[in-house]
């Protein structure tokens, strides 16, 4: 089983989030799992122009590796995404990224699959990313098995250190363990439950332009 772990941000795995981001995957490789990162700043990925061509087509014209990271998370086992803290939200590198999900997440086409996330900040308000972050693997269809995240007390070093690497090596634990007992969290249900609707009414009311959509949704029923 593979876990792809997105990186968002623009230092790699060198900052603060890859160390953490190191000891999840620890985790992730003692249940046996292979790791994979795509570090975002090593790839380009555009800003979202909203010409709408993915809900026609199911792909995306703009020329850059976003196809290549798509096709990367649909065929993993799950996945990571991970941020440091910009202005209470993910980078610049990673929204954009997410940004450029629209069709994945109209299709919920991640349903099925289950996600973890990673973040640091400078300051605190560590939370507040972390469940953003949690809600995006929701609207992309998958269910999140939890979050960790820290400020920093230097670089690539945080406060209590010892325990946060072991509740970062846990979570990359609890992944795997997840996706190898297909884990339910029904305190997530709601939210899925009623977003999975909503998106296929959006796409219903737009079937004459969204043909891709639309015909994945008619084909799924």
């Amino acid at each position: 089983m593979k876990i792809l772990a997105i990186m968002g941000s623009p230092h790699g795995m060198k900052g603060n989030t890859g160390r953490l981001l190191e000891e999840v995957l620890v985790g992730v490789q003692q249940e046996g799992s292979e790791v994979e990162v795509v570090s975002l700043c090593e790839f380009k990925v555009l800003p979202c122009v909203s010409c709408h061509v993915c809900h026609k087509t199911g792909k995306c014209t703009l020329k850059d590796d976003y196809e290549k990271i798509k096709e990367k998370l649909l065929s993993c086992g799950g996945f990571i995404f991970a941020s440091p803290n910009y202005i209470h939200c993910v980078t610049a590198q990673l929204k954009a990224f997410f940004d450029r999900c629209a069709c994945l997440i109209h299709c919920v086409a991640l349903e099925g699959k289950y996600g973890a996330v990673v973040e640091t900040s400078g300051g605190g308000d560590d939370a507040d990313v972390i469940r953003y972050m949690e809600h995006v693997v929701n609207v992309l269809g998958a269910q999140s098995v939890g979050g960790i995240g820290s400020k920093m007390a230097g670089c690539r070093v945080f406060p209590d250190e010892e325990s946060l690497f072991t509740k970062g090596r846990e979570l990359g634990k609890e992944l795997c363990r997840c996706i190898q007992e297909q884990r339910q969290f029904p305190e997530q249900d709601a939210f899925r439950n009623m977003f999975k609707a909503r998106m296929k009414g959006l796409v219903e009311s737009q079937q004459k332009d969204w043909a891709y959509e639309y015909e994945f949704w008619r084909t799924r029923g």
